[in-house]
């Protein structure tokens, strides 16, 4: 028995990597573990497989380890990092879709890292703005320019050791990005030329990349919209790293943070200590959460 990791699924047939001697095998789950109501296999899942044929690498996977977090569109598993990718402009910055997906990296464990690409084309300071709004809040981030060759260095030191995938809104230059890593960074395993052409097209499935200082890129379609509707309005502050250092220290237990004298959440925001635009996201997903729960219950 050999320990992988699925590295892509389509059909039923897995790509799994052998993390022991770089080796890819093809595999089918087995039949009992289909029978017995097993999960599903994903890419990024940690496997046991075994061989059936090691000259046509062939083989079925016996059992999936415990996952660390899963995600049903796109369909990956064990995520370690998410790489935010926004533009300055072309388009315009949706700072509403970053804001959803850090709360989804808050709530599922996963460190996020904020990529403002297409600097060369800032000329009103939107990347500096950005990087004010969410420094506040902890979060690293890193500018862009495929044009400029700025930010490629700390990002390959940033990708060491993880399996980062990516997200954002189309036409940020996600792809553009992932052409850059897989052109430099990916290991030399397969037809490079195949490789590189699949990431100039629109991606279809879940793939993952290894690569040479350690770690994986996730090729990951799924990510461009994302909506937050898997917690309770009651846990969305403490999704807010800015926020939680003062949650606990409200005048009432029970605050919103948004209308309740005595709010030590809003006390940061009037202080400049929290950036004002996050926080008027957080309550609009605040009414929204709110409003969802409500209706679950008047039913």
């Amino acid at each position: 028995m050999k320990s992988g990791i699925i590295l892509k699924g389509v059909g039923g047939f897995y790509d799994v990597l052998d993390t022991s001697a770089g080796v890819i095998y093809t595999c089918r789950v087995r039949g009992i573990h289909r029978k017995e109501g097993g999960k599903t296999p994903l890419p990024g899942d940690g496997v046991t497989f075994k061989v059936i044929d090691e000259k046509s690498l062939t083989g079925f996977i016996d059992e999936i380890g415990e996952r660390k977090n899963a995600f049903v569109r796109p369909p990956v598993a064990n995520i370690d990092q998410l790489a935010v990718v926004v533009a300055v402009r072309s388009p315009e910055p949706d700072l509403s879709l970053v804001d959803k997906l850090l709360i989804t990296c808050e709530a599922k464990n996963i460190t996020p890292l904020i990529l403002v690409n297409k600097v060369d084309l800032d000329e009103e300071g939107t990347a500096e703005a950005i990087s004010r709004a969410y420094g506040k809040a902890g979060y690293r981030v890193i500018p862009l320019s495929k044009v400029l060759n700025t930010g490629y260095d700390e990002l390959h030191q940033q990708l060491k050791g993880c399996k980062t995938a990516f997200a954002g809104q189309s036409g940020v230059g996600k792809s553009t990005i992932l052409n850059i890593i897989l052109n430099n960074w990916v290991m030399e395993i397969g037809e490079v030329s195949e490789r590189i052409q699949r990431g100039r097209h629109t991606t279809r499935h879940v793939q993952l990349f290894e690569l040479a200082v350690g770690g994986f890129v996730m090729d990951t379609p799924g990510f461009s919209s994302y909506a937050v509707s898997d917690i309770e309005h009651t846990e969305l502050a403490y999704l807010y790293p800015e926020f939680r250092q003062v949650i606990g220290e409200c005048r009432f237990t029970s605050c919103s943070h948004i209308n309740e004298p005595g709010c030590r959440v809003r006390e940061l925001v009037e202080k400049g200590e929290a950036d004002p635009g996050r926080y008027g996201r957080y309550i609009q997903y605040y009414r929204e959460l709110k409003e969802a729960y409500d209706n679950r219950y008047r039913r």
